[in-house]
């Protein structure tokens, strides 16, 4: 019975981990215009894919979250939000 306990708690650990997903609809409506990278990481968490560039005094850059078939990309110029967009399997961007 024992043996049991622990790769039980391990599988409960990772669903509640995966019920507990931060990329979702209501967290996409959370992301205003002129937030900061680091206040939509604070939404979010830690983004899967980064890219950046910068010109002529201008940096900007896309983040994006994924989580199953959710997707987010959120696209910042000098540091703060200009742009968002969300891929669900039943919700199209907005």
């Amino acid at each position: 019975m024992k043996a049991l306990s622990k790769p039980l708690a391990v599988m409960l650990l990772a669903l509640f981990l995966l019920a507990c997903s931060k990329v979702t609809p209501a967290n996409f409506e959370k992301i205003q215009d002129d937030m900061t990278r680091q206040q939509v990481v604070e939404i979010l968490g830690e983004p899967s894919d980064v890219s950046s560039a910068s010109l002529l005094g201008f940096s900007g850059g896309t983040a994006t979250w994924r989580d199953g078939k959710t997707v987010i990309t959120v696209r910042f110029v000098n540091g703060k939000v200009v742009s968002k967009e969300i891929d669900t399997a039943t919700t199209s961007a907005y």
